[in-house]
C-alpha cells in the first residue's frame, strides 16, 4: 500500500479509494471493532452479496477480532506505549 492510502485509512477510511468489495469488508471490520454486538445477519448478507463466502467471512471476523484482542492486551500492559509516545508525543 502506498503512504497516501495508509494515511487516508487511518484518518477517514470512508474517503479511501477502495473497491466496493473492500468497502463492505472494511465497514464490517469497523463495526466489529466499535461494537461487535451490533453485527448481525444483514452484515453477513452484505458480505455474501459482495462475493465473500462463509469461510472468508469467518476469516475476516477472526482476523479483525484477533487484532482487536491483541491491541487491548498490549494497551492494558503498556506494550509499545513508549514507541507510540515517541512518534505522536501523546501517551
Amino acid at each position: 500500500m502506498d503512504d497516501e492510502l495508509i494515511r487516508t485509512l487511518e484518518t477517514d477510511y470512508t474517503q479511501a479509494p477502495l473497491t466496493p468489495e473492500e468497502r463492505v469488508m472494511v465497514d464490517y471490520v469497523v463495526k466489529i471493532t466499535k461494537d461487535a454486538t451490533k453485527v448481525g445477519p444483514d452484515d453477513h448478507a452484505r458480505l455474501r452479496a459482495s462475493g465473500f463466502d462463509d469461510k472468508a467471512i469467518l476469516q475476516i471476523t477472526l482476523i479483525a477480532s484477533w487484532f482487536n484482542y491483541i491491541n487491548r492486551v498490549a494497551d492494558a500492559l503498556g506494550v509499545g506505549r513508549e514507541a507510540a509516545q515517541a512518534t505522536t508525543g501523546r501517551p
